[in-house]
């Protein structure tokens, strides 16, 4: 795992007036959830955990950031698009449209987390540091555990 945070590269923001970065959450557990819209395991696991882990974050240090990673069906999965999912899904929480210059294969945050696919879920510490980094589905309870321990070192 990476001793600093990592830097997403995002090209669009929905639910959020700013652009925020990493280092804007010093001090808080920061879950970073990659997703696509078409993808199964995104819609019927990430996005209800990313929607009760935003509900929490009003009562306890969490940031939740969505972002949405598209390395497949591009032309079906573009900002208009994803305007559409986050109201129908009623997503509150912000969420960054992954960088892609239409050059390589994979978005730019893709790439540079070195992302094997979506869902993926990384957790960081108050201190900006990666303490998980988990493709594919995670359990809400291990999921909790990393959190728990990581709010109960602030």
């Amino acid at each position: 795992m990476q001793s600093t945070a990592l830097e997403w590269s995002v090209c669009q923001w929905f639910n959020t007036q700013a652009s925020p970065v990493l280092s804007d959450f010093k001090g808080r557990v920061v879950v970073v959830s990659a997703f696509q819209m078409l993808c199964p395991g995104c819609v019927a696991h990430s996005i209800p955990q990313l929607k009760k882990l935003h509900e929490l974050s009003q009562r306890i240090p969490l940031t939740v950031i969505g972002l949405h990673t598209v390395f497949e069906h591009h032309q079906a999965m573009q900002p208009h698009a994803l305007e559409v999912f986050i109201h129908e899904y009623r997503l509150a929480f912000p969420i960054g449209v992954d960088a892609y210059d239409g050059k390589e294969p994979l978005p730019k945050t893709m790439r540079d987390w070195q992302m094997r696919g979506t869902p993926s879920t990384f957790v960081f510490a108050p201190n900006g540091e990666l303490r998980l980094h988990e493709f594919g589905a995670l359990d809400d309870m291990a999921l909790g555990v990393v959190i728990g321990q990581l709010l109960n070192k602030t």
